[in-house]
């Protein structure tokens, strides 16, 4: 029987708010630089916890990281969790994309200091047993890799770009140019709709 080789993709969520150009630098250099051809960008749903001035709607978020991506041929976005049943977990999400796309192989893609705390996540044992992990580096964070996951846990050197989506927001708010953080696109989305304005 002839085997198929199953594309192999990244799975890197967030709740882009907004997304920014850390966000780029990174997941570029995982298509580049690793074994993935494709990142997907899983947009996380709004938390109840959070206020509105917080956190924009599912809608707008998913709006922005498709202006973001108009250029990027191997990073795309998904918008799975914003259908799946809440609150969403990681391991529903990596096993309903694998259920959607049959063709593909998951990797999950996750931050230093998400590794750290990664025995908290609801059935971490059963991503680490049946997904492979890339971890990126985040200052400050030591990543220790037990020995007996070294064949599906990897740490990338990606460039660490300390930006966050917090310090944008608050900046954009305070009146400050901020194009240079941003995708233009977005960043005119973001002004054109006085978005992060109080």
């Amino acid at each position: 029987m002839e085997k198929i080789n199953k594309k192999e993709i990244g799975i890197f969520s967030g709740s882009f708010n907004p997304i920014h150009i850390g966000h780029l630098i990174l997941v570029n250099y995982m298509c580049e630089f690793t074994h993935l051809q494709e990142v997907w960008l899983v947009i996380t749903p709004h938390n109840p916890l959070k206020t509105k001035k917080d956190l924009l709607d599912e809608q707008t978020r998913l709006k922005m990281v498709q202006l973001a991506l108009t250029q990027y041929k191997k990073i795309k976005v998904s918008d799975i969790e914003l259908k799946l049943k809440r609150p969403s977990y990681t391991i529903n999400t990596l096993e309903k994309l694998s259920e959607d796309h049959p063709d593909c192989n998951f990797t999950l893609i996750i931050g230093g200091d998400n590794w750290t705390i990664f025995n908290k996540w609801k059935d971490y044992n059963k991503i680490i047993e049946k997904y492979k992990i890339l971890i990126y580096p985040r200052q400050g964070t030591e990543i220790i890799i037990p020995d007996y996951l070294k064949k599906t846990v990897n740490i990338v050197t990606a460039p660490i770009v300390e930006i966050s989506s917090t310090f944008i927001r608050k900046s954009i708010n305070e009146g400050k140019d901020m194009r240079a953080f941003i995708p233009p696109l977005v960043y005119d989305y973001i002004k054109q709709n006085k978005l992060y304005e109080l």
